[in-house]
């Protein structure tokens, strides 16, 4: 479908779910209590790396108010049809990574087990009448632990002797448990030394980032319970609703066919919820018990025993000539996978493709290290591994810029890719990748094509907005007067992907309603994020009906078609294709009808504000006639389903710059100003597409600057809430400017590419490349703390 004007697609309709939300209409999971509602608790881990000796839960059982505690001695197996007669002694590894099946995260995990890997891990569980009960329950519970050294970082992981964290023989799919290597990639396209051989100049450098946390609104939560019929239903707030209900399954045996799991409106996920974080144990708890349990972690449960971004350790190495062309790439990651594999094989590849293939060069080396620790569980992040290598490969190009005398700008004007450039390196890191080139294949055999690119544009329209060249100079000026408080500006640019290609599957179905409206049935879980509304200005403009005229239905997996779910920036462009597709074809079913009735052929037809006109004659009806006599006279209500998988990820682009001033006496780091360009193709929504980048910015601007999940020497987390961890507060944000470059993807519904993931990329390395230029140090670690400040410019040891 080409570029043409549209009447619902591009316009700043209003959401869907709008109305309940704002007037407090029950939409939460939290809204939907049960009658005889038990509620539960998890007792955690003290120790990161412990084994159970013995456990005691008689104290426990006996206080009034208690039906459950189970332990790794008597975890519930349901089996046969129905649910309540359980065998004990379950032990059955899954992962609970979200991802299509197979996963390609390990099953490393239990659903309870007797060793703990790290402060949080799961002891017992208790199911009792009230919140408070089940507390003092978790109390009452006396474990006797065999304390094992703890491994507390990927070095020590790897080091010869190191304790093993996963030495349980029934492990499936980690690399190499013994050396406590999760997943490893180590790849080449051509000759990388030949290529700094090449080079005029060769740079090198280092950078790490920490652990950040999703610090989502609300906390995980579900609700578990038997229905009528004696089939387990779960209402959870996640982000995959089918990929929970598999893995309730393969952890609770029982069968796919009486498992329901409802995703109401979710209060924040960005990739937290990719992770059925707490739905096994409650429902695990509802299968002890038959009846139903609320289970709700607390924020410090949340910020321990939840997920976060991966931890690494990254080093860059480029080889450049004078005139700013890159002779060759090199990247190594050492990553932090915390206790379990989640998501661990996964991430770390898209902090190599995601990031090295916008930039033109012909031999990459791309290698990373994911290593097992008994530290908090590293996994899903709004940006997926990709904020990582944005941060270490955009200090560096600013480096490598310095190191030939090129501005910034000018310089990623002269080496970023274009429209009509390929994707070498992807194909052989990607969760679907061919083998790796070798003598036969060469890498431009299997290159993917960048089919639409305004990567250049963001660069140029950002530099002009923020007044880049001006403000370079004159804040140099500044600075030599101004010892106390400096100023900088630095820019970054950026890829990301749209979904995950040849994985992410969708499906969606359109109902005709005799009265022209539509009913959309989508698996696609709206996570906040306004996705059942722009589908549902998809197919209204397909339909020439209003977004008011179209019901949306989304993510009940009793009631819609399946979908991957929310993550991987696919909901626009995977499930929207699956939409489009479905109402292409009650559209091609309507016009067929309407020209029996008018006397025309169909392919003259079309649909607009709720009518069928030719467009070669001046007939035209309503398309309420043509659906009526679809119902009433054919017999036959018009209803499709389609499925989309897409063979490709065409990546978005954006640049993004920022101003800042630094007190070099308190180490203080202000935004002034944030400027982000964005290529997401076709914008659907302006007003959602805005607030996506707003957030996404307000999230990277923590990880920039505040935001750090820490450990002390022994393990033991930090962080007890959002007090002692900083996410960034309203009255800190810079002013801020949007500017949207539309390109048109061709194989994106209406055009469209992804943004939701891209915008939280860039201000870690903007702000980092702006303090070089306020300070003249290079700092290489997040975040940019007072503290870290004042150790750059030595004023503090």
């Amino acid at each position: 479908m080409s570029r043409r004007n549209f009447h619902v697609v591009g316009k700043d309709v209003r959401k869907v779910d709008g109305r309940e939300l704002v007037t407090g209409a029950p939409a939460f999971a939290d809204d939907f209590p049960q009658p005889n509602m038990l509620y539960g608790k998890i007792l955690g881990s003290p120790h990161p790396h412990a084994r159970i000796r013995s456990i005691d839960t008689s104290g426990a059982e006996a206080l009034e108010g208690v039906h459950s505690v189970l332990t790794y001695e008597n975890v519930p197996r349901a089996r046969g049809p129905v649910g309540r007669r359980a065998d004990l002694f379950n032990r059955v590894p899954y992962t609970r990574a979200g991802q299509d099946y197979p996963e390609p995260s390990p099953w490393d995990f239990f659903l309870l087990d007797n060793k703990m890997r790290f402060v949080g891990d799961r002891v017992a569980a208790v199911a009792a009448e009230t919140v408070e009960i089940a507390k003092k329950a978790c109390a009452l519970i006396e474990v006797d632990y065999e304390i094992l050294t703890p491994v507390l970082s990927p070095e020590d992981a790897f080091a010869e002797g190191a304790p093993i964290v996963h030495d349980e023989p029934d492990v499936q799919k980690a690399e190499d448990p013994k050396r406590n290597l999760c997943a490893s990639v180590d790849v080449y396209l051509r000759d990388v030394e030949a290529g700094f051989r090449e080079a005029d100049t060769v740079v090198e450098g280092s950078y790490s980032v920490p652990r950040q946390q999703h610090a989502q609104m609300e906390l995980h939560i579900a609700i578990s319970y038997f229905d009528e019929d004696d089939r387990l239903t779960v209402i959870c707030a996640t982000q995959v609703p089918f990929h929970v209900r598999r893995q309730l399954s393969q952890s609770l045996g029982l069968p796919v066919s009486r498992i329901r799991v409802i995703k109401p409106r979710v209060g924040g996920g960005f990739g937290g919820k990719q992770e059925m974080v707490i739905e096994d144990i409650c429902a695990a708890l509802t299968v002890a018990t038959h009846r139903p349990v609320r289970l709700e972690l607390d924020r410090y449960e949340d910020l321990t025993a939840a997920r976060c971004r991966h931890p690494m350790k990254l080093t860059c190495k480029t080889g450049v000539k004078k005139d700013g062309s890159l002779t060759a790439i090199e990247m190594i990651a050492l990553v932090d996978a915390g206790a379990y594999g989640s998501h661990s094989p996964t991430v770390p590849t898209n902090t190599g493709n995601k990031n090295l293939p916008r930039y033109r060069c012909r031999n990459m080396h791309y290698r990373f290290d994911a290593a097992y620790t008994n530290l908090t569980v590293s996994g899903a992040m709004r940006g997926y591994g990709t904020p990582q290598g944005s941060f270490a490969l955009e200090c560096h190009m600013d480096e490598t810029a310095e190191a030939i005398g090129m501005d910034p700008v000018d310089f990623r004007l002269s080496c970023t890719v274009v429209e009509g450039d390929t994707d070498e390196l992807s194909p052989y890191i990607y969760e679907v990748k061919s083998e790796a080139p070798g003598d036969e294949t060469k890498p431009e055999d299997v290159a993917w094509p960048i089919t639409s690119c305004g990567l250049h544009d963001c660069i140029q329209k950002g530099a002009e907005e923020i007044d880049w060249a001006r403000k370079r100079k004159e804040f140099d000026k500044y600075n030599v007067s101004n010892p106390v408080v400096r100023k900088g500006i630095g820019m970054c640019c950026l890829s990301q992907g749209s979904g995950v290609a040849g994985i992410d599957t969708a499906n969606a179905t359109v109902r005709l309603n005799e009265d022209g409206s539509a009913i959309l049935f989508i698996g696609a879980a709206d996570i906040g994020t306004g996705g059942d509304t722009v589908i549902g200005q998809m197919v209204a403009e397909t339909l020439g009906i209003t977004l008011d005229e179209v019901t949306v239905y989304s993510s009940d997996t009793d009631v819609v078609p399946f979908d991957s779910g929310a993550y991987a920036s696919s909901t626009t462009y995977v499930s929207g294709n699956a939409a489009l597709k479905a109402a292409i074809e009650v559209r091609d079913d309507l016009l067929t009808i309407a020209a029996g009735l008018m006397g025309e052929e169909a392919g003259n037809l079309r649909l607009e504000d709720r009518q069928i006109i030719s467009s070669r004659s001046s007939k035209k009806i309503p398309l309420r006639d043509a659906a009526m006599h679809s119902i009433y006279k054919n017999k036959d209500q018009i209803e499709h389903t389609a499925s989309h998988v897409s063979p490709v990820s065409p990546p978005p682009f954006a640049a993004q710059y920022a101003e800042i001033e630094v007190d070099t006496e308190t180490g203080e780091v202000r935004v002034v100003e944030f400027v982000t360009a964005v290529d997401a193709g076709t914008i659907i929504n302006p007003q959602l597409a805005r607030g996506q980048v707003d957030g996404a910015v307000s999230m990277g601007l923590g990880y920039a600057l505040t935001e750090e999940l820490m450990h002390d020497e022994n393990g033991v987390p930090m962080n007890r809430g959002l007090v002692d961890y900083k996410i960034f507060k309203a009255v800190g944000m810079p002013k801020m400017k949007t500017i949207f470059v539309e390109t048109y993807e061709a194989t994106g519904p209406f055009g469209v590419k992804a943004i939701a993931e891209i915008p939280t990329n860039g201000a870690p390395p903007a702000i980092g490349n702006a303090l070089k230029h306020a300070l003249g140090v290079r700092m290489r670690d997040l975040p940019f703390t007072p503290e870290r400040v004042l150790r750059a410019i030595g004023k503090m040891k």
